[in-house]
């Protein structure tokens, strides 16, 4: 890549970065863990990366620095300004407030030097290890980034029949969805490159099986709703199916397939799995938590009305009593008051019955642990699961 491609991408996120009309928008990230501080988080973070071998925080960044990807963030320039969800993604790639953009990568590269190279491989496995890891496994590594980040891109398309004034001239939004697209497309083209690359038909149909797992759960996502239903009468059942599909199969899939290229036995293909599941389900209903338990989350900022603790409100009250209650806060006739709504679901059962899932979650992935050997990277694996459910 040319040093002038290299310098305009730098120069246009730098743009992105200190820009006026995103200068208020920093101060107002919200911490991923409300009773972990930032500091104690990003020593976590800190300690893994220094395992592992390298920041992950750099994983992609042969792909970020591609000649197609710098003109794409040169033309995101365009988009300061207005609304567009694209900003705010480009904006997470050099200033991520909650440190867990490159968590996914992270947790392959833990639980391929937690396993260690197969005793039992036959014939043994080729490669040299680099810091406990094999080349093959950091290329996973990456490729789960890019999966996450592409999928983080498509979701940033916006409806456009449903703009208004104040997101933005229509001709900017109607180019930030191009823009949306076609790096999203990129970023997965690329990703589909480095699987085929990694030469083994059984990985390849595992992540490919996530990527269609994402697809589906964003589908889910999108669809039980209109303008006139904003909450969905589903069961914690469905709920934990549907996260699983949008938020946990990329990482358990992909902790398998780290596994498989190590050559493990099924049992601890199994565990590793297992584990990328239920930290994926604790890190989910942790995110969902945080509006009830943030002392600085403004009273009147909006909140998923299709959260883990709302489901589990509705489960508890009753849906005709959570309708009821939905009803009673709308103020205009459309909006609810949400500061009311947040003390009606504080007041029930549905925030302390979310602390149990959570935690829940947190335990069956330490339990799968167990199979892993003691290590310093196994230790790590544990510590981000206390980061995620201890409140």
């Amino acid at each position: 890549m040319s040093a002038l491609h290299t310098s305009s991408l730098l120069l246009a996120l730098r743009r992105l970065k200190y820009g006026p009309a995103l200068a208020a928008a920093f101060s107002h990230g919200h911490r991923l863990h409300s009773t972990t501080s930032p500091s104690s988080w990003t020593k976590v973070v800190s300690e893994a990366e220094k395992i592992v071998g390298y920041p992950t925080s750099f994983m992609s960044l042969r792909c970020l620095l591609s000649d197609e990807l710098s003109n794409i963030a040169l033309n995101v320039r365009k988009l300061v300004g207005t609304k567009h969800p694209l900003i705010s993604t480009a904006r997470g790639f050099i200033y991520d407030n909650r440190n867990n953009l490159q968590l996914r990568g992270l947790v392959v590269l833990l639980i391929s030097k937690a396993a260690g190279p197969s005793k039992t491989a036959d014939p043994p496995m080729e490669g040299d290890l680099v810091s406990g890891i094999y080349p093959s496994q950091r290329n996973l590594a990456e490729i789960t980034e890019l999966i996450h980040t592409a999928f983080l891109v498509h979701r940033g398309i916006v409806n456009i029949m449903e703009l208004t004034a104040s997101h933005g001239p229509l001709k900017d939004m109607q180019f930030g969805n191009k823009m949306a697209v076609l790096s999203g497309d990129f970023l997965l083209a690329n990703a589909s490159t480095g699987l085929a690359q990694l030469q083994n038909t059984q990985v390849v149909e595992l992540v490919s099986s996530a990527i269609g797992d994402l697809v589906q759960g964003v589908y889910y996502e999108n669809s039980g709703l209109d303008e006139e239903k904003v909450t969905e009468d589903i069961p914690m059942t469905k709920w934990a199916k549907r996260t699983f599909l949008s938020h946990g199969a990329l990482l358990a899939k992909c902790c398998q397939g780290a596994m498989q290229l190590a050559k493990h036995d099924t049992a601890l293909q199994e565990m590793a799995f297992r584990y990328g599941k239920h930290m994926s389900l604790a890190h989910k209903l942790n995110s969902d938590l945080q509006p009830f338990l943030e002392e600085g989350f403004g009273d009147s900022v909006p909140f998923n009305l299709n959260s883990a603790p709302i489901i589990l409100h509705q489960e508890t009250s009753g849906r005709d009593t959570w309708i009821n209650q939905l009803k009673q806060t709308k103020t205009n006739g459309k909006q609810p008051d949400y500061a009311k709504l947040r003390q009606i679901i504080k007041a029930g059962k549905g925030v302390s019955s979310s602390f149990e899932l959570c935690r829940y979650h947190g335990n069956q992935a330490l339990e799968a642990l167990r199979s892993f050997p003691t290590s310093e990277a196994r230790s790590t694996l544990e510590n981000i699961i206390y980061a995620v459910h201890k409140f």
